[in-house]
């Protein structure tokens, strides 16, 4: 309990960093705001970023796009020794784990989603950590039922759940692998023991998170050594390579038995946190049905609960199939009217009725149903907004970290993986565990404090998603594979918080509705709504005419910096053609595959 409080004081500190962080951000936004509305290269130019994405790649063999080029590198390589999408994911999975790790993790989890050739069927995996056993409902309020002002959801040892990556890593390969298990290792060993070049973009993530990576001595180790100057200089993880190494001769219980698991919870006991040995030998990921929708002749296949983003997808996509999109000029003030009002209504529902299928009774057939869509699709006034506190959850229904990282993979047979996983926020909570390299997760952030409490991403949540031990908690997470014809068309998800849901959305709609190509989809400004608090982001930039028409419809809008980061690969003409997001300048889609 002492470590707790101590926890607890800095985070105190850490409250004026993230603010000071959040005022270095706008800075940065303000000075190029007017160059992104020209120029949207520029706008890295002006951070001193140079995208690696420098045009679409194409390929006749395959595609893969990650949130690093090391990633895609070793993605590519895999596809060349005869391994599939799948073997190359849970390589470039690892491999994030060391090149990426403010996102990319073996102590967090996520959601992978796949179409299998040979079986001409999706299949979806449920890796997403648990809330440990010794967690209970209130763990984070005050005896004054307030919720904890010193933030221990989200830093420290307290905020983590039990990590699934490895284990849902693990039950792919055993499904659908080709190659050696570890072969898949060998490349991720090899970045955390001879280490890698810090790109100029990470080293400014990591000059950034300085206060929150040097509070715990093994994380200041091992991430902020070269502080301040963290540029031409390499990041190297040696305990990681040797936890790597383990998981590489052992396979999932290299990580969930034995000396590692041993490390996780002794560590966890000496600092406060909850996880042991029993919730690491005990956690299992789940095998579920993917949720399937139709949308203007393509066949939507993406993550059902406790993702709520595949849901909330196919609502909103079935409420705008009501619409003649494509007669409205793009992001212009009636088609973010538009997108905002549907946008509302799914984040409203998203609050009420969304958690652990496992756990609560989801009625996710009555919220894609079409009925249902068409209710919401008669209430939406069109040039106008309605308030949020008009709109209820589930008013007409029967009675989660802006970091995250996806990738998708496509391969020559066919086979298409979509896969989206996290450690919450950037650094997840800070926490690595001593002896192993291993940075966890803050997810449990992710459950619902108490009803109408918002986590750090300002989402609100109810009784579904209430911490309950063995339970999984609720997330925004949304990959997403779309098919045309019985072959792919296009595949994408994105980070991003809850913002992650209505980036994929407008994914979707700017290659189906608007025929854009993967850079014109990219590049393509996003807007946000969600519900509450009853604000429409917009990115980098508004022109007066359309922020005045907004406003005259009764909206506050607000322009704010990059959040999320498409990855998109597309299948059109036998030909494979990927984009990595400029918004993280590391991003890279690449298809340099032999043909065999």
């Amino acid at each position: 309990m002492e470590k707790q409080i101590t926890n607890g004081q800095k985070m105190s500190q850490l409250k004026a960093i993230n603010n000071k962080n959040i005022l270095y951000s706008c800075w940065l936004l303000l000075i190029s705001i007017n160059l992104f509305s020209s120029e949207p290269i520029a706008y890295l130019n002006t951070l001193g970023y140079e995208p690696a994405q420098k045009e679409i790649a194409y390929s006749l063999n395959g595609m893969v796009t990650t949130q690093h080029f090391l990633a895609t590198s070793v993605g590519e390589k895999i596809l060349n020794k005869g391994g599939n999408a799948y073997d190359a994911s849970i390589a470039i999975a690892f491999t994030l784990a060391v090149v990426l790790p403010r996102a990319g993790n073996i102590g967090g989890g996520g959601f992978m989603v796949m179409y299998d050739k040979d079986t001409s069927k999706a299949y979806s995996i449920d890796y997403r950590e648990k809330a440990p056993e010794k967690s209970y409902r209130d763990m984070y309020l005050d005896a004054d039922g307030t919720f904890n002002k010193d933030e221990l959801s989200t830093f420290g040892y307290l905020a983590s759940g039990v990590p699934g990556t490895v284990a849902g890593l693990w039950e792919v390969h055993k499904k659908f692998g080709s190659l050696p298990w570890k072969d898949l290792l060998e490349d991720a060993i090899f970045y955390a023991e001879e280490g890698f070049e810090i790109s100029p973009y990470m080293a400014d993530i990591l000059y950034k998170y300085n206060e929150k990576m040097s509070y715990f001595p093994e994380t200041k180790k091992i991430f902020q050594a070269d502080f301040p100057d963290f540029k031409n200089r390499k990041l190297f993880q040696k305990d990681l390579a040797n936890t790597l190494k383990k998981i590489s001769l052992n396979g999932k219980d290299g990580f969930y038995k034995g000396e590692i698991a041993k490390k996780i919870a002794y560590d966890m006991k000496l600092n406060g946190g909850l996880i042991s040995v029993y919730d690491l030998e005990n956690y299992n990921p789940v095998w579920r049905e993917p949720l399937t929708s139709s949308y203007r002749n393509n066949k939507i296949i993406t993550m059902g609960p406790p993702s709520s983003g595949g849901v909330h997808i196919i609502q909103m996509l079935n409420v705008l199939e009501n619409y003649n999109l494509d007669s409205l000029e793009h992001n212009s003030s009636h088609y973010i009217n538009l997108l905002t009002e549907v946008m509302k209504y799914a984040y409203a529902d998203r609050s009420k009725y969304l958690g652990d299928p496992d756990f609560f009774d989801v009625p996710v057939k009555r919220i894609i149903s079409h009925d249902y869509s068409k209710e919401i699709y008669e209430k939406i006034s069109l040039g106008s907004s309605a308030p949020s506190i008009d709109i209820h959850p589930g008013m007409y229904l029967d009675s989660e970290s802006n970091e995250t990282t996806h990738f998708s993979v496509a391969d020559s047979q066919g086979n298409v993986v979509s896969s989206t996983y996290t450690l919450n926020s950037t650094f997840g909570s800070g926490v690595v565990i001593k002896g192993t390299g291993i940075l966890m997760n803050n997810e449990m952030d992710d459950f619902s404090a108490a009803p109408g409490i918002p986590n750090q991403f300002g989402l609100l949540g109810a009784k579904a998603n209430e911490i309950i031990p063995r339970k999984r908690p609720l997330s925004s997470m949304t990959p997403t594979i779309v098919m045309k014809e019985g072959e792919l068309f296009f595949t994408t998800g994105s980070p991003g918080g809850s913002r992650i849901i209505s980036a994929v959305l407008q994914s979707i709609l700017n290659i189906v509705d608007f025929k854009m190509n993967l850079e014109e989809a990219t590049f393509a400004k996003r807007i946000h709504h969600q519900w509450q608090p009853d604000i429409l982001d917009i990115e980098f930039s508004v022109d007066t005419k359309t922020r005045n028409e907004l406003n005259a419809m009764g909206y506050y809008v607000e322009i704010t910096e990059p959040l999320t980061c498409i990855q998109t690969i597309m299948y059109k003409n036998k030909k494979y053609s990927g984009y990595g997001d400029f918004r993280r300048p590391d991003a890279l889609a690449s298809g340099k595959i032999n043909d065999r």
